[in-house]
Parts: C-alpha cells; sequence; structure tokens
C-alpha cells in the first residue's frame, strides 16, 4: 500500500472543504461529524503507514486507505485524527484524479478505468455540484418500436424531457433500426442513449450534407451538457454526418459510427471515448473538440484515392482543443491513409501506444498543401506499435515525443475527466 503524500491530501482536502469541520460539504457526506482541521490529517497521515492503520481496524472496525495517486477512500464507517479518537463517517469518500497516468499495459486500461472512473457515489467530493444532483434520482424511459416502451420513437422520448432539465433521463433503446434524425438541444442536458450490449440498436437517416449543411446533417445531433451513450449504432447514408457532438462533457462508451466521409463532428467541448468503432475514408473524425479516445478502433475503408483519418481544426496557439489516442488500433479496408492533415492552422493531434497497420502512410501527416503550417501544426506520437508505427520517412514536422512531453496527455485532466464523467449505466 503506497503512502499518499501530505501536499496530495492537503490539496484534495482545501479544494472543497478548506477545513474539515463542516457537514454536508459540497453535497460529498450527509452529517460529517467534525473530525479537525487539516494540520492534524497532516500527522495522521504521516502516521498512517505504519502506526495507525492496524490500531484504527483494532479499536472500531473501520478502515483508511490512501494510495500515492491522490486518492483517498474512507471505508466502514470511520475515520481517526491525531489524537486517535475516532468519528464516524456515514459514506465513503472518494477523490478522484486528474493526474494519475493511462498505463502503458493495454491489458490494465481497463482496470485503470474502473479505478477512476468509479461509482458516482463515492465520487460526490471531485464531480460537478450540478452533476452530483442530477444523478441523485435518475429516470429510465423506454423506447421499443414495437409499443411495448413508453414512446415508439427515439424523439418522441426527447420531446418529453423538459427544457432546462436538472435530473439525468436515460433512454433505453430497443435493438432495432430506427429512421430518425435527432438533436438534443442545449437545453436538456444530462441525457443519456442506453441500448443493450448484445443487442445494440440502430440509429440512422437517408438526409444529405446537400439538404442541410455537412454539420447539420448528422443522424444524431448533441448540443447539450453532459451526455452519455452506451452500446448504440450511430449511421447515416452516403451523404451526411453520422454524429456531432457540439456540447460539452459528452461520454461515449462502446458505440460505433459508421459512414464514408465526415463520420464523425468531434466539435466543441471536452469529450471521451471508450471502447468505439469508427470508420471512414476522407476526414472522418473533424472537428474542434477536446477529447480523448481510450481503447477505440479507427478503421479505413477502402478508397481508389489516398485516405485521411482527421482534420482537426484548432486555428490559434489560443485554442485549447485538440484530439488524443491511447491505445487505439489503426485498421483498414483501404490500403494508404494519413493519420491527419492540416484542414486548420494549429491542429493537435496525438497517438499514443496506439497500433498502426500498413494503411499509414510513411509520411503520416498531410500539410494540406499549406506548406506553412509545417511550423504551427502539433502532429506527435509517443511509444506506438505496429507495421506502421515507428518508421523512417515521417513528415519532418511531426514529433516523436519524450516521457516528460507527453505527461500532460496521459492523464484524465486532459479533459478534466475527474469533474463529469461517470460509468455508463447498467440496467
Amino acid at each position: 500500500m503506497g503512502q499518499m503524500t501530505w501536499a496530495q491530501f492537503k490539496r484534495a482536502v482545501q479544494t472543497r472543504f478548506g477545513t474539515l469541520e463542516e457537514a454536508d460539504a459540497c453535497g460529498t457526506v450527509s452529517k460529517l461529524r467534525k473530525i479537525g482541521t487539516v494540520k492534524e490529517y497532516q500527522l495522521q497521515f504521516e502516521r498512517f503507514n505504519s502506526q495507525l492503520n492496524p490500531a484504527l481496524a483494532k479499536q472500531c472496525g473501520c478502515k483508511i486507505t490512501s494510495t500515492d495517486q491522490f486518492k483517498v477512500t474512507v471505508r466502514d464507517g470511520g475515520v481517526i485524527n491525531s489524537s486517535g479518537k475516532c468519528y464516524n463517517v456515514p459514506v465513503n469518500i472518494q477523490v478522484s484524479d486528474d493526474t494519475t497516468t493511462i498505463l502503458a499495459d493495454a491489458s490494465a486500461v481497463g482496470g485503470w478505468f474502473n479505478a477512476n472512473i468509479g461509482a458516482i457515489g463515492t465520487r460526490k467530493v471531485t464531480l460537478d455540484p450540478e452533476l452530483v444532483v442530477a444523478e441523485a434520482n435518475p429516470q429510465v424511459i423506454t423506447v421499443r418500436q414495437d409499443g411495448t416502451g413508453n414512446f415508439k420513437k427515439i424523439n418522441d422520448a426527447i420531446k418529453s424531457i423538459p427544457s432546462g432539465n436538472t435530473r439525468r433521463v436515460i433512454i433505453w433503446i430497443g435493438a432495432v433500426e430506427y429512421q430518425e434524425k435527432i438533436t438534443i438541444e442545449h437545453t436538456k442536458p444530462f441525457v443519456t442513449f442506453y441500448g443493450s450490449p448484445n443487442a445494440m440498436p440502430t440509429i440512422t437517416q437517408s438526409g444529405t450534407a446537400l439538404q442541410y449543411g455537412t454539420v447539420d446533417s448528422a443522424t444524431i445531433i448533441i448540443e447539450s451538457n453532459y451526455f452519455v451513450a452506451a452500446n448504440i449504432i450511430f449511421k447515416s447514408g452516403d451523404h451526411a454526418l453520422a454524429l456531432r457532438t457540439s456540447g460539452t462533457k459528452a461520454a461515449i462508451y462502446k458505440c460505433k459510427v459508421l459512414r464514408f466521409q465526415d463520420t464523425l463532428c468531434d466539435d466543441n467541448g471536452l469529450h471521451f471515448f471508450w471502447d468505439c468503432y469508427i470508420e471512414g475514408m476522407v476526414d472522418f473524425i473533424f472537428g474542434r473538440g477536446k477529447s480523448i479516445y481510450l481503447n477505440t478502433q479507427l478503421h479505413v475503408l477502402r478508397d481508389k484515392d489516398i485516405t485521411v483519418i482527421m482534420a482537426q481544426a484548432r486555428d490559434s496557439l489560443a485554442e485549447d482543443v485538440g484530439y488524443l489516442f491511447v491505445h487505439c488500433q489503426v485498421t483498414e479496408a483501404g490500403k494508404r491513409t494519413y493519420l491527419g492533415k492540416a484542414w486548420m492552422s494549429y491542429p493537435r493531434v496525438v497517438f499514443a501506444y496506439t497500433s498502426m497497420t500498413n494503411v499509414v502512410l510513411p509520411v503520416a501527416w498531410d500539410e494540406n498543401a499549406r506548406p506553412e503550417r509545417r511550423q504551427t501544426v502539433y502532429f506527435a506520437k509517443y511509444k506506438c506499435n505496429g507495421a506502421k508505427a515507428n518508421i523512417d520517412g515521417r513528415a519532418k514536422f511531426s514529433k516523436k515525443l519524450t516521457d516528460a512531453e507527453v505527461q500532460p496527455f496521459l492523464t484524465l485532466g486532459y479533459i478534466q475527466g475527474s469533474k463529469w464523467l461517470i460509468p455508463p449505466p447498467r440496467l
């Protein structure tokens, strides 16, 4: 068991409490009794490993655990201060963090995720207060085309959610294909689309970019904040987007996003994609989002011309946006692809621990016929693998990151994840 440093613990406590003398601080605990000041806790944790924890267990059956990963968990109802007196704490406390590095071992990433994106009830210290309120009493409504649910259409389910919604609404969608064009407006946050893992529903439509314009042609447009999708197939016809995420703090779990060109518009805000499958040919991920893609497959479809996976749209040094791909897989049905192109002047894209097949061109990155952008792009990789991961011929303007340089990109802090990321529902 690692010793948590006092500086880490003090930061966690003072961020939300100042001192540990107030009850119900930020909604974190209910009726937390006075347990002492931060100074007393310094003494406690300095003595923790060798002395206090065994004594505490013997005294009242309580246990404090700590790690060097900026996490505090109080188990079984108690905590001890510097005087050795035990005070009751009626709930578990877990301070999730934005500093724990994503592990290099792909097989351990699932455990890393579960440790950092734990149950909501144990993470109230770090979650956004409005999210804590929204998750306190979630509502589940069902969509079934056969009439056995609350609604037959997804759009009707969304219409039932009041404007200014403050409660998590989980829309459980039955496993058939829905021909609907859907927009979740910014006035309806805290919406979840859920499909059964072994019977994923498909949402598609036949509209085109010619009808709506490219960014408004998507089958699903997410303008609201705190959106979650799990086990959904987002799809469109040949001439429209499949998905656009324009609200902030959106999490997409185990979903498929299918089309040819402009598949996913990963637009404004903080986004997280976990264990997804995204396919396309040209610019099939594009936009101004600040996003982490973790354990996600990027599948390049066959085309007669050279294809491009992404067109990240950062347009100035002042914009704090960019795409991060960690433990992803670049696979192929096609022949030749760029990882990305300089669509705008300052695109930022990082690949880490990602496998790349022969479909990736040796040069990997395209300046988009704008040689002046060689000086402003941020195209980088770190410890990738596969046939085309580490070869000569890479574009000179791309970067091979050092251990120190990659650190800001290898934590949930990149998207402030401890404040809003929650696990997918289990229904």
